[in-house]
């Protein structure tokens, strides 16, 4: 498998990169391409994927532990 890629986006998304199978609580698979974004903030009419309905409308700058 390609390397995967997940970064989240300060105040947006979930950027998705590289060759990944997404699939719902049944199982069934959506159609994605190499890079995706998926909605964190809950808004989007076209979940699981982000539409940009969150701009102005979420808050959130996750950041990781820095590992020295």
């Amino acid at each position: 498998m390609a390397d995967v890629k997940i970064q989240t986006m300060d105040r947006g998304p979930l950027i998705v990169r590289g060759d990944v199978e997404l699939v719902d609580a049944e199982g069934n698979r959506f159609e994605t391409k190499q890079q995706f974004a998926l909605c964190r903030c809950g808004q989007s009419q076209n979940k699981p994927f982000c539409d940009g309905t969150h701009k102005g409308k979420f808050d959130d700058c996750v950041r990781a532990e820095k590992v020295l």
